[in-house]
């Protein structure tokens, strides 16, 4: 059973993706942080950085936004073509005090601006809306290649010129007509902040994506999703507003602590910790660092029954099923260096390699496994799922 339990106390909204009573994903939202990610604003161009190919947008917030040349070039799809910049400049396309439509793409710090884009993303149930481009690309966690190519028919016949779309995952095996009414949606949303545009001067917001809890629900809504616990009212009404098309049922426990749910303080608590232990008696390390997280591998008690290679196996497959599911529940983005016990037969590589990539499909964010290296440490990245990267799933 998968429930979603949105927390509220004071100025902190916890929010638990818990499935059979057991805590996948937890993120924490706070009224006095304010998250602008998937934002749209029509900003005014600060200054102009000719040596560095950016530029600072002003778009009403504390802080002046950041821009690179090769988020104001049309975008393209990447896994067809990379954006070429080596022969272009800043300068021909933005100057000091002219207009300019832009959404956050990541959140900034207590001491940088966010980062923005004028690749516009409008996320939907099945598809992602992208105004101003013209191709169509598809999920990777959709990997049949005949429902992919009958996706894209249909997206295709169903969107107007000059717009593209990333089908998501959640588009999988849905009817044409459930995936033309999501694209109407979309559409009309888009010709609202347009005609906002026109009626507002910059700097200003064009577009509120309600940051996280929408995302999140938006996401998982189409996974299995059987029941949303709230514990705040004012949360409640709005969810319950959002979620009129949907047959969902939804609790208001007010004013409950919904932590004592399935044990989820102490299940929280071990997020913190370094080291987990493993069934067999092995346990990890996860340390991270600004570069990288570093897991290591460890036999700890474990000591086997046959041979070297035997036991390292074993201790690493439970390992991988484990280090998926604590990037997961840490949200852990960036590059991830993984220090296994050091295996000889290349099979057994493989076969680590391959439960690492199906465990990883479990997560709703994009992951990358590259494999092992000369010395034999394993290199993958994930991207955050909402610290840092606006809606992971809806870029390609």
């Amino acid at each position: 059973m998968l429930e979603l339990l949105i927390d509220k106390k004071e100025n902190v909204k916890t929010i638990m993706l818990v499935e059979n009573g057991i805590l996948v994903e937890k993120h924490e939202e706070h009224e006095n942080q304010k998250r602008l990610e998937g934002n749209i604003y029509i900003g005014k161009v600060q200054n102009v950085l000719q040596g560095m190919q950016s530029a600072f947008i002003n778009i009403g917030e504390d802080k002046n936004t950041l821009i690179k040349i090769k988020d104001i070039l049309p975008k393209v799809d990447e896994k067809e073509e990379k954006i070429d910049t080596s022969d272009k400049k800043i300068t021909d396309y933005l100057k000091t005090g002219m207009d300019i439509v832009v959404q956050i793409k990541k959140d900034g710090t207590l001491t940088k601006g966010a980062k923005v884009s004028t690749h516009i993303n409008l996320p939907g149930r099945f598809i992602a809306l992208l105004p101003n481009t013209s191709f169509i690309t598809v999920s990777q966690k959709i990997e049949n290649e005949e429902e992919r190519q009958r996706l894209i028919q249909i997206v295709r016949k169903n969107l107007p010129e000059n717009m593209g779309a990333i089908i998501r995952t959640a588009g999988e095996n849905r009817n044409e007509e459930e995936i033309k009414k999501d694209i109407e949606k979309l559409i009309i949303e888009w010709k609202n902040i347009q005609k906002s545009l026109k009626n507002n001067k910059a700097p200003k917001l064009l577009y509120n994506n309600q940051a996280l809890v929408r995302r999140t629900i938006l996401d998982i809504i189409d996974r299995g999703l059987e029941r949303i616990i709230i514990n705040d009212k004012e949360t409640y009404n709005t969810i319950i507003n959002s979620l009129k098309e949907f047959d969902i049922k939804i609790e208001l426990r007010e004013n409950e602590d919904l932590f004592k749910i399935y044990n989820l303080s102490d299940q929280i608590k071990k997020l913190s910790q370094r080291k987990v232990w493993l069934k067999s008696g092995g346990f990890i390390t996860i340390d991270k660092t600004e570069a990288l997280t570093a897991i290591d591998v460890n036999t700890g008690k474990f000591v086997g029954k046959k041979n070297i290679e035997q036991t390292a196996y074993i201790v690493n497959k439970e390992a991988t099923v484990e280090i998926a599911k604590q990037l997961r529940l840490r949200d852990i983005g960036g590059i991830v260096i993984i220090d296994y016990i050091d295996m000889y037969e290349e099979k057994n590589k493989q076969e680590i390699e391959m439960l690492l990539k199906k465990e990883l499909k479990k997560d709703r964010t994009k992951c990358q496994v590259e494999g092992f290296t000369k010395l034999n440490l394993l290199e993958m990245t994930r991207k955050n799922m909402c610290n840092n990267d606006w809606n992971n799933e809806t870029e390609n």
